[in-house]
């Protein structure tokens, strides 16, 4: 499936928001890209430009393509509760996602691949579908022959930050998705509200 795999502080720099993590070229550059920089007047911004830009804001930030964000969209707004939060709680809910929140990959990406290359167990089943959603009390682990890899050992070792709604143990090398998390759990400054009323025109 296609990626994004283009420059990556361009894009924070399109948002004004290290998106993809710290990044030193965009904190040194931190204004929109173009030929003019800093210096070129920018035309306010229609109410249908900035819910566009919200939504792909999310989609980069989450490495979402565009078909897969609009099924988990049709997804949320088909369950109870504020469509927005439930938005945001599905897509927390993906493999990848949850892969990288435990610390096992230090990016969404490398997650992702992690997951593609069949390293990764749920319930103590190979998952090779990175956009697999997982639910609670599922428990998600790496693969017994996967365990010694340098890179997992290294992203668990400096992995910082712990989320709520998850649970790691580092004998077992493995993980529990215990719940859903709230809005005020989720930690990217997406304003959801604003991809509701996009989908919802």
């Amino acid at each position: 499936m296609a990626r994004y795999i283009g420059p990556k502080s361009k894009i924070a720099r399109k948002f004004r928001e290290a998106i993809y993590g710290p990044d030193k070229f965009f904190e040194r550059k931190n204004y929109p890209p173009g030929q003019h920089g800093p210096n070129k007047r920018r035309s306010k911004q229609s109410e249908y430009g900035v819910q566009l830009q919200e939504k792909q804001k999310a989609k980069y930030t989450y490495g979402i393509l565009e078909r897969q964000f609009k099924n988990i969209f049709h997804r949320a707004s088909s369950k109870k509760g504020v469509t927005g939060e439930v938005l945001l709680q599905l897509i927390e809910a993906r493999l990848d996602n949850v892969v990288f929140r435990m610390g096992i990959a230090p990016t969404r990406a490398a997650a992702r691949q992690l997951v593609s290359h069949r390293h990764i167990t749920v319930n103590g089943e190979l998952v090779n579908i990175p956009s697999y959603s997982t639910r609670p009390g599922d428990i998600i682990g790496i693969r017994e022959r996967s365990k010694s890899l340098e890179s997992i050992h290294n992203s668990l070792a400096s992995k910082i930050g712990k989320y709520s709604w998850l649970e790691w143990d580092d004998n077992l090398m493995s993980g529990k998705f215990l719940n859903y998390p709230s809005r005020e759990e989720i930690p990217e400054n997406i304003k959801e509200q604003l991809i509701v009323e996009l989908y919802s025109k």
